[in-house]
């Protein structure tokens, strides 16, 4: 089983996807990404901090928050990070530079999308 956050776009989140309900449910019915591994448990939602874009600080306030309570080893980059990357609106401009920051910052598996909707 991956224990995991989804990382979602802050000026995305509760305008275009309504509650992150779409990426809750492909992880619950296991589909998009989530289809690669058997059971995922989602453990928390984080945002990225908003523009200019704050996603290491934001995923270290997490962890400081979440520690002794629970523990995650993967983090999904929601599919709203994806579409803003590729709509030329995220700060970072690639979404491959956040999967690396993520990755050498944290030493968690990433994995770029959630919903195939």
């Amino acid at each position: 089983m991956v224990k995991a956050i989804i990382l979602c776009c802050d000026n995305c989140r509760d305008r275009y996807c309504i509650g992150c309900q779409r990426c809750f449910t492909a992880a619950r019915e296991g589909k998009g990404e989530f289809e690669k591994f058997d059971k995922v448990d989602i453990v928390g939602l984080v945002g990225c901090g908003g523009c200019p874009g704050y996603i290491v600080p934001k995923i270290k306030l997490f962890n400081k928050w979440i520690e002794g309570l629970d523990d995650y080893d993967t983090v999904f980059i929601g599919k709203c990070i994806v579409v803003a990357n590729e709509k030329g609106n995220c700060p970072y401009g690639d979404v491959n530079k956040i999967k690396e920051m993520i990755e050498k910052t944290f030493g968690k598996q990433v994995v770029v999308g959630t919903h195939p909707w």
